[in-house]
C-alpha cells in the first residue's frame, strides 16, 4: 500500500484530522484542527521530507509548509484553490475529494485567518513567523 492510502486509511479509521506516513510507518497523528498539526510535525519532526500526508482541510499555509518539509504527496478531503495554485508550482502529488475558493474561519463567517496570513507572506519564513504568533495569541486566548 502507499505511504498517501496508508496515511489516507489511518485518517478515516482513527477519525484523526493529520496522518502522516512515511517509510510505510505513522510518523506523525493529530485530532486537534486547524493548523497547529501540520506546523507541530513540521516544527518538531526532523524528517518529513519523502513522507506522506492525509488531512482533512488543506489551505495555502498548509500546502507552502508541504512544500517547505519536502512532503512527496498530499490526500485532503478539502482543498482552497489558493492551495491549489501553490501546490501545481510544487513536485508535490495532490488528491482531494471537494475543492473551494477559500478555507473558511470556524463560524463559516470569513476566511480563516491563517489562510489569510497565508496570502500576506512573501515567503516561507515570513508564514512561519506569522503562524507561530497566531499560535501564540491562542493559547494566551487573546
Amino acid at each position: 500500500m502507499r505511504d498517501c492510502d496508508l496515511a489516507m486509511e489511518l485518517l478515516e479509521k482513527e477519525k484523526l484530522t493529520l496522518a502522516i506516513v512515511k517509510d510505510g510507518k505513522l510518523i506523525f497523528k493529530s485530532y486537534e484542527k486547524g493548523i497547529k498539526p501540520l506546523y507541530t510535525a513540521y516544527e518538531e519532526l526532523v524528517e518529513l521530507n519523502g513522507s506522506s500526508v492525509a488531512d482533512r482541510v488543506t489551505g495555502r499555509a498548509a500546502a507552502m509548509l508541504c512544500i517547505h518539509a519536502g512532503i512527496k504527496e498530499l490526500k485532503t478531503k478539502l482543498i482552497s484553490d489558493n492551495a491549489i495554485n501553490v501546490l501545481k508550482e510544487s513536485n508535490i502529488k495532490f488528491e482531494y475529494d471537494e475543492c473551494t475558493p477559500y478555507i473558511k474561519n470556524r463560524d463559516k463567517t470569513g476566511m480563516c485567518p491563517v489562510e489569510t496570513l497565508s496570502l500576506k507572506a512573501h515567503n516561507i519564513n515570513d508564514l512561519i513567523h506569522m503562524i507561530k504568533s497566531f499560535l501564540e495569541s491562542i493559547k494566551k486566548g487573546n
